[in-house]
This record gives C-alpha cells, sequence and structure tokens, in this order.
C-alpha cells in the first residue's frame, strides 16, 4: 500500500514537473523564471495562525501587479498539513494541526535535526517561480524525562567495596533533544550510604552509577528503596521518577553459634526407644547457603554413644536410638559440632543422666518442656502465664486401678490432668514470674495408688532473670557545686544507679550524655564525676548535662539523671576601671558638688566578691567621689588662677576576702573663664608723669603701658586704645594697640602737661578691661616739682566727656578735685623725699624678684621684666629720646 502511494505521489510530481517544464517553453517570460529557496525557523506546538514567514516580503516581490501574483502549495506535500498558505499575500501561517517535533521527525537521529520542505508556485505564468522552503522545527522542553520501568532493583553484595560503581541499566529517555534531554539524575534519600556518579558514552548518552560510600552490612539493613531523580535542562527542568530498591545480597560473614552451649538431659532406665531428649540450636545471622548449619557428633564420641543416641544433622533433635538398661545408672557425655560453610565448628555439649527406675510403687516420669538441668527447671521470668514446665507420666499401674496425683508446695503453678491421655499430668505455671520477687520454688508431684503407696518427686524451678528493668538514679537531678580555680581532676560527685535484674543484667555503667562538655568525665564503673580542668566562673556559671545509667542485658535498659554544676565564685578578679586613666575638663568656678566625672569600673566577680568601692587617695579635702555612681565631684568652686590643673589617685576596692583593688589617676583641667580684667603694671600710679623734651623727634618711643591677665588663650589676649586725651596739642601721641607702646606723633610745640587715658581690655567673653592715666610732662627740665604736682589734678579734673573706670584693686585711685589743690600741694612737698625714695627700692625689689623666683606652672602669661622708660613717682626723672 506505501508502494501504491509512493508511486502515485511520484507520477504526480512527474506529470507536475511536465507541465513546468512546458509552460518554461511555452511562456514568453521563460527566460525570467527563477528558482528561490527560503529557510525559516520555528517551535514545535505554536498554536494555528501564528506566522511563519512571508514569503513575497523575503523575495522582495510586487504584490500591486496586474495580473496579480498568486501562491500555491504543490499538492499532497508532507507537510501541507502543519501549514496553511494565504494565495494573495504569500504568507505562511501555521494550521490546525499541531506540529509535534518528536512525532514528526521520530526516526530522526538528534545530530539530523527535524525539519518541513514545501514548494511554492508563484503564478500566473508569466510571474513563474517556484520557491523551495525549509521550515526548521526548533525543540522546546514539552516532554519529561521517563525511565522504562516505575521499579528499578538492584543488587549489590555486602562486601562491596567503598567507591565501587554499578550501572543503573534502566536509564530515562526523553524524546526532547539538546539541553532539553536528560542531564543529570540524583537520589532523594542517599541514607549516607550511596551516591550517584552520571557518565557519558561516545553516542551522548548519560548512564548514572550508584558509588557505595560507605561500608555495608546485610545483617544491618538488607534492602534500601529511595527514589531516583531524572533532571533535564530546561527552564524550570521537569523530572522524572522510578523507584530504586537496593537489594544487599548476603556472603558470608558470619559462623554459627549454639544458643545454648551446655544442655543436661535426665533419663530413666525404662525410657523408650525413639524418645526425643533435646533439641540443639544454633543461629547464624546469614541467609541462604551461607547461613546453612548441619550438626554432627565429635569425633570424641564414642561408637557405643553413637549406638545409643541418635543426632538429626539438619534438625539438631537428639533421640534415644537403643534400649537403655534400667538396671543401672550411668553418665554419658556427648560433644555436638555446629558446621558452617567455611567455618570452624561450633562446640555444645550434651550431658545426658540415666536414672535407675524401681519397679512396685508408681513409676513417675517427668518429661520437661522447660530446660531442665540437674533437676532443676529454669523458666524465664518472661514467659506468659500458663506456660507448660513438664508432663509426669505415671506408668506400673494396672490399668483399672485409681491413681491420685496432686502438687504440694508454694507458687503460682498448678498441675492438672492432660485431657488426652490417662495417667499423665502437665504442670504449667498460673502468673507471670517474677525474678526480682523470688528467684527459686520447691514443689513436691505426690502420686499415690489404690494400695496406699507413695511416691514423691521434688521439682525445683528456678526463675531465670531477664533484662526487665532499667538501672535507677538515685536522684534524678544532681546539684554539683564547685569553687572556680580548681585543680584539674577535681572531684565532683559520685553518681549512683540501682538495677534490680541479676547478672550482667543488673551490672551499671555510666556515661555521659552527648549533650556534656568534653572537661567532665565520668568514671564508666564507679560513676565518679570529676571535671580535668580548672573552671572560670567568669567564663561560664553553669553547666547542665545528661548522664546515662546503662545495664548489660539484652536490649540494653537506660535511665537518665540531670546534672548542674554551679561553679562558685571566688574573689580573683581585681576591679578594672575601663580606662588607664581619666581626664575631665570644666570650666573654672564649676559650682560646688557639680559632676565634674564618671568614673566606670567594673569587677567580674559576683556577688560581694563584684562589689566595688570607691575612693580618692589624695585631694579629699578638694574632691569627693560618689561610690554608687563613680561621679567624681569638687567641695567647692575651683579657681583656674590658683591651680589649673589637678591629679588625683582613686582607688577602687571590692568586697572579697582578701580584698583586691586598682588605681587610676584622674586628671581634672579646668578650662579658663574670664573672670579676671586686664591687670597695669605700668605706669604704677594714674600720678605719676614723665619728662618729655620738647625737642623729640615724631615716631620716637615715649613709654609704654603695660599690663597682664590671669586668664589664658583669648581672655588673656591684651588691646590697649586711648579713649580720651587732655592734651593741649590733641593727637599728638598714639598706642601701639598690641603692645601698649606709645610713641610721638608729630612734633610738640606747647610746654605742659599731657594725660592720656589708656583702655586695657581683653578678648575674652565678656570682655573685661581696666584703664590707666599716663601723664607725659612737655618741657627741658623739671625746675619746679610744685608746679607739676599743682598741674596734675588739674589737668585731670578736666570733663573727658566720661568718668573713666577704676581699675580693680586700686582703691583710692580717683581723679582729684581742684578744690583741694592746694592740699596736694603741700602734700607733694611733704612727701616727695620719701616717695622718691619708695619707688627706688621698689623698682629693685621687683627686678630681683623677677629674676631670682622660678616661674610658677600656674601662670599662662609671663610678665617681661624689662621696661622700656623706668616710672617716675612724684618725683620725675628725664628721658632721653635721642
Amino acid at each position: 500500500m506505501w508502494n501504491t502511494k509512493r508511486g502515485t505521489c511520484l507520477r504526480s510530481r512527474e506529470e507536475l514537473w511536465g507541465l513546468f517544464i512546458l509552460l518554461l517553453y511555452t511562456s514568453p517570460l521563460s527566460c525570467s523564471s527563477n528558482f528561490s529557496h527560503l529557510i525559516y525557523k520555528i517551535k514545535e506546538g505554536l498554536p494555528k495562525g501564528t506566522l511563519i514567514g512571508a514569503i513575497s516580503a523575503d523575495l522582495n516581490l510586487d504584490l500591486s501587479s496586474d495580473p496579480p501574483r498568486l501562491f500555491n502549495l504543490e499538492l499532497k506535500t508532507a507537510g501541507q498539513q502543519y501549514v496553511s498558505l494565504n494565495n494573495t499575500t504569500g504568507e505562511l501561517f501555521t494550521s490546525a494541526v499541531e506540529i509535534d517535533r518528536e512525532a514528526l521527525c521520530a526516526e530522526s537521529h538528534e545530530g539530523q535535526g527535524c525539519a518541513i520542505f514545501l514548494d511554492v508556485l508563484i503564478l500566473p505564468q508569466q510571474y513563474f517561480q517556484l520557491v523551495k522552503i525549509k521550515i526548521i522545527i526548533e525543540d522546546v522542553n514539552d516532554n519529561r524525562p521517563h525511565f522504562p520501568v516505575n521499579e528499578i532493583t538492584m543488587f549489590v553484595p555486602e562486601n562491596a567495596p567503598v567507591n565501587a560503581r554499578f550501572a543503573v541499566e534502566q536509564s530515562a529517555v526523553d524524546p526532547d533533544i539538546g539541553i532539553h534531554g536528560v542531564q543529570t539524575y540524583w537520589l532523594v534519600n542517599d541514607y549516607g550510604v550511596f551516591t550517584l556518579d552520571v557518565e557519558e558514552n561516545e553516542g551522548g548518552e548519560l548512564t548514572p552509577f550508584l558509588i557505595i560510600i560507605e561500608y555495608l552490612d546485610r545483617e544491618t539493613q538488607a534492602k534500601y528503596v529511595t527514589e531516583i531523580i531524572a533532571e533535564d535542562g530546561g527552564s524550570p527542568p521537569l523530572l522524572g521518577t522510578a523507584t530504586l530498591t537496593i537489594i544487599i545480597t548476603d556472603v558470608n560473614d558470619n559462623c554459627p553459634k549454639f544458643t545454648e552451649s551446655q544442655v543436661n538431659v535426665t533419663l530413666y532406665g525404662n525410657a523408650t526407644k525413639g524418645m526425643q531428649l533435646a533439641r540443639l540450636q544454633a543461629y547464624d545471622p546469614d541467609e541462604g547457603a551461607n547461613a546453612l548449619i548441619t550438626y554432627t557428633f565429635s569425633e570424641r564420641v564414642s561408637q557405643e554413644s553413637r549406638n545409643l543416641f541418635h543426632l538429626d544433622t539438619i534438625t539438631g533433635v537428639l533421640k534415644l536410638a537403643g534400649k537403655i538398661d534400667n538396671n543401672t545408672g550411668k553418665l554419658y557425655k556427648l560433644t555436638v559440632l555446629a558446621n558452617g560453610p567455611t567455618c570452624i565448628p561450633e562446640v555444645a555439649t550434651v550431658t545426658v543422666h540415666v536414672i535407675r527406675q524401681l519397679s512396685g510403687p508408681p513409676a513417675v516420669i517427668p518429661r520437661y518442656i522447660a530446660s531442665e538441668k540437674d533437676g532443676v527447671v529454669s523458666l524465664s521470668e518472661s514467659e506468659p502465664p500458663f506456660s507448660p514446665i513438664a508432663f509426669f507420666t505415671i506408668k506400673n499401674t494396672e490399668p483399672q486401678q485409681k491413681i491420685e496425683c496432686l502438687l504440694e508446695g508454694t507458687g503460682p503453678f498448678r498441675l492438672v490432668p492432660y485431657e488426652r491421655f490417662r495417667n499423665e499430668y502437665l504442670l504449667e505455671t498460673t502468673e507471670v514470674l517474677d525474678y526480682e520477687q523470688q528467684q527459686d520454688y520447691e514443689m513436691v508431684v505426690v502420686v499415690r495408688n489404690a494400695h496406699g503407696l507413695v511416691v514423691n518427686t521434688v521439682v525445683k524451678v528456678h526463675v531465670l532473670d531477664v533484662n526487665d528493668n532499667a538501672p535507677v538514679f538515685m536522684q534524678s537531678f544532681i546539684d554539683v557545686t564547685v569553687e572556680e580555680n580548681n585543680p584539674p581532676n577535681t572531684f565532683l560527685a559520685q553518681l549512683q544507679a540501682s538495677d534490680a535484674d541479676s547478672e550482667s543484667r543488673g551490672e551499671v555503667y555510666y556515661l555521659l550524655g552527648a549533650d556534656a562538655p568534653t572537661i567532665f568525665d565520668l568514671d564508666r564503673s564507679t560513676g565518679v564525676l570529676t571535671v580535668s580542668t580548672s573552671l572560670d566562673r567568669e567564663e561560664k556559671e553553669t553547666y547542665r548535662f545528661m548522664v546515662r545509667a546503662v545495664d548489660r542485658g539484652t536490649p540494653r535498659k537506660e535511665s537518665i539523671a540531670t546534672v548542674v554544676v554551679t561553679v562558685r565564685d571566688r574573689n580573683d578578679n581585681s576591679p578594672r576601671f575601663i580606662n588607664k586613666d581619666f581626664t575631665f575638663f570644666v570650666p573654672e568656678n564649676f559650682p560646688g558638688f557639680g559632676e565634674i566625672g564618671v568614673l566606670t569600673v567594673t569587677d567580674a566577680d559576683a556577688g560581694e566578691n563584684g562589689w566595688v568601692a570607691l575612693s580618692i587617695l589624695n585631694g579629699s579635702d578638694i574632691f569627693v567621689i560618689d561610690t554608687g555612681r563613680g561621679a567624681l565631684r569638687a567641695k567647692t568652686s575651683l579657681d583656674r588662677e590658683q591651680q589649673g590643673t589637678y591629679y588625683v589617685w582613686i582607688e577602687a576596692i571590692d568586697g572579697g576576702e582578701p580584698a583586691l583593688s586598682c588605681i587610676t589617676m584622674v586628671t581634672v583641667l579646668l578650662l579658663d573663664v574670664n573672670d579676671n580684667p586686664p591687670t597695669v603694671l605700668f605706669p604704677q600710679s594714674n600720678q605719676s608723669y614723665m619728662l618729655v623734651l620738647p625737642n623729640t623727634l615724631p615716631g620716637t618711643s615715649i613709654t609704654e603701658v603695660y599690663a597682664v591677665d590671669r586668664d589664658t588663650g583669648m581672655n588673656a589676649v591684651i588691646a590697649y586704645s586711648i579713649i580720651k586725651r587732655t592734651d593741649g596739642e590733641p593727637g599728638s601721641f598714639d598706642i601701639d594697640p598690641y603692645t601698649g607702646n606709645i610713641t610721638l606723633r608729630k612734633a610738640l610745640n606747647n610746654r605742659g602737661l599731657y594725660s592720656l587715658w589708656v583702655k586695657v581690655r581683653d578678648h575674652g567673653q565678656p570682655e573685661l578691661y581696666s584703664t590707666v592715666l599716663v601723664n607725659l610732662f612737655v618741657n627741658e627740665t623739671v625746675s619746679n616739682e610744685t608746679l607739676v604736682q599743682s598741674l596734675l589734678p588739674r589737668v585731670v579734673d578736666i570733663d573727658h566727656g566720661e568718668d573713666p573706670p577704676v581699675k580693680e584693686g586700686r582703691e583710692g585711685d580717683r581723679v582729684p578735685n581742684p578744690c583741694r589743690e592746694l592740699q596736694v600741694v603741700l602734700l607733694a612737698l611733704t612727701t616727695t623725699c620719701l616717695g622718691l625714695f619708695l619707688t627706688v627700692v621698689s623698682l629693685v625689689t621687683f627686678i630681683c624678684c623677677k629674676k631670682r623666683k622660678p616661674k610658677k606652672k600656674r601662670l599662662d602669661i609671663e610678665i617681661p621684666l624689662k621696661l622700656n622708660h623706668e616710672m617716675v613717682d612724684k618725683n620725675p626723672m628725664e628721658i632721653s629720646n635721642i
């Protein structure tokens, strides 16, 4: 059928090409016909009506021609069902049939790509053109990876080495190509035992490999179930999932072990052949052929014993194979071997006691169901109620003889007739046994026949302990206190726990919990808790952790207790100031008991050891400190001009025993306040005067006003200015505002007294100042002191607009009244000699003292010792101005 269709298609194409050739030869424009090839790319799955390409635009065809061009698809092409063509415009669109790249190109390889090929005819005849169109179908990530099976099973031997690799043969497939195909694999849960690696072969196929990263043990876990995820490279990626079951196959790495290595059997002389004596059991945790166990007699077992006893090699059942001589008692020891593949045989010993059976009275034959040794039945306390202990068969009785059988003794036991057989009695428990309450019971099975003959059979039951009790701490909360700075390996406490079980099940050993710091040690046997290092309360005050008491039973039981170790403080830390020393800046005249600064002190200790008291070691008459806040205060207002810097030593003492302390130095620096006006040192008096020669040249330095200020900084920067003149020639003298130097401004024409009011101010805020009167007597000589003295008051009394302020500390320096001229002249005449003498003495003394006296630290401005001119007080001296 395919061949028929193909043949039809070929014939149609041949006919169409024949039509093309005919058109080429018959058309007058055949020479202009040509062949075009267009390639378009689209993604699979596009909706209907999506534009693929415009043929007319891509071939630069004129659609406005007359007659108009028509575009036709070649009929019966494979790709026609996926596209539609606008016959007028030549635009290609996707059709209603969605393009599925995977279905369209299912047989193509990834490298070949996927494409649709179309032939478009451009008509009518004069425009004829054949356009070959190739539409490349690009892949989108529309398929998820999927595994060929939902469940993948892998078999890994338990002795597989670490890093062993096992290929996951059922790898995932993804119909998409390139990055949209499978890119990686991963496990949902690797159990910390496995990991996955991916390898790529020459064909580009990815195969996941399971890698072993930890040792396996089938006896611990025989199967791992997880999920394997295949992920492609799309955005977002698509996932495929399958269940991965990893089965760990067994290897023979275990050997058989007997559950009991010593078995005791009691046998009476009238025992019947084929009677089961014991069942030996050995266990091998391997499986299959690796766990196969065979039981055999040791070569040391004599041939007589082999003839008398039969051992089943498969089940381990030991039976009586021959007849026992009832007249003699004998002891047989049988050595049984449990053999496993490639293993050393395990050994167990079976001791058979043959007891002579007497005739006459009823014979009681016990057959023990529970384990029995030397006439003592061992029964575990874990056995449920009504557990059978033994059968008692009564023999040596007449068929119709009535037999009475009863049990004497105390305990949770009963003897009941076995309902199926006559003269058979079953001894069983009536409730659960408790080893911790009673371990041994002794009972007597009494059999009495009709003739009064009595047979007593003693039955001893020993209760076997099981590990049904967990250790119990005497205290579930253990509070331990230890002083810090303890020596290493200091004893803290001895833990005590008891276990009501017996033997190893009741043996208790002690372990630290997982949360216990490594500095603590716990002796496993004695329970002695020690600390291996010295503790520091300041580093950590409380340690809280768990301790465990574990017994040696199977399965092991344990209990826990909480240990709290409290580190008691010692006074091992001195107080510490936050700074090595402190410096506080405060303005002078700071009010008394104002807070100068706060000293912060800490002590890492606790309680009284961390309580700190502060005290002043020096300067307590000036300063006081607040112990609570550490605030330093001055008792009175401080004056920088008296002392600008204070060094105070503060001691911090804690409340420990013995007390620890530390000392710091506090530097208190007083900041200057403008509270001192300038002090004029020269001239020394408002009534001092100096002789100035009339021929003194302009620009000559006449004298100076010298003043100092006890403040500092800008508060001590002095400016000089003349605020009032009483000279006969205004503007004759100038003063330097910075140095106070008075110079002659212009030539002097008039004789007489010139008086200058000089203002001396500082640059502080607020501004403070003083004034001084500078008197200059212009004349060739002082021929009449009385005249000069008489002129001084009159000149001072001249109205100069405002009364100059009086300097501080110069009481009595006031402007004289002219009405008192006569009194002043008389006073001047009488005191001239004395004044001159005092002036000379004062100047000499002042100069000597300034040269010898060392400079004090608290003065920020030194007073110059050299003056430009000598001061004349009431006895003027000539001044040379040349």
